[in-house]
């Protein structure tokens, strides 16, 4: 699975994606790095087609109104430490990949993966 990891996740995120098998980029990877716009953003993620990683609440709103980002992965732990958002990842990247067989809108919070038809 492809991934692209928004700004305010650490890069560290990518490269644990990386590591899992997957292809991730962060947003710092991308030539105006962390200033890419959301339009933009959701372009990549569509062309790449990539499942936008991120805490924005922002592309909630669009993915519900616009369908875009086309492949959405929200972030609701709320205030974390990196390892303990590495630990969630590994511990529910299999779930989160198997909901996106079957759905464009995944969410993961501090009790697992919630899937949004």
């Amino acid at each position: 699975m492809k991934f692209l990891v928004d700004a305010q996740l650490p890069r560290r995120l990518a490269h644990f994606l990386g590591s899992a098998e997957h292809e991730a980029l962060h947003t710092l990877d991308l030539p105006s790095g962390n200033a890419t716009s959301d339009a933009e953003l959701c372009n990549i993620c569509r062309r790449e087609q990539r499942v936008l990683v991120t805490k924005d609440l922002d592309f909630t709103d669009s993915f519900l109104l616009k369908n875009e980002p086309a492949r959405l992965l929200l972030i609701s732990t709320g205030n974390i430490n990196n390892r303990e958002l590495e630990a969630l990842f590994r511990a529910g990247l299999s779930d989160i990949v198997t909901a996106f067989a079957s759905s464009s809108f995944v969410e993961l919070d501090r009790d697992g993966v919630i899937i949004h038809a």
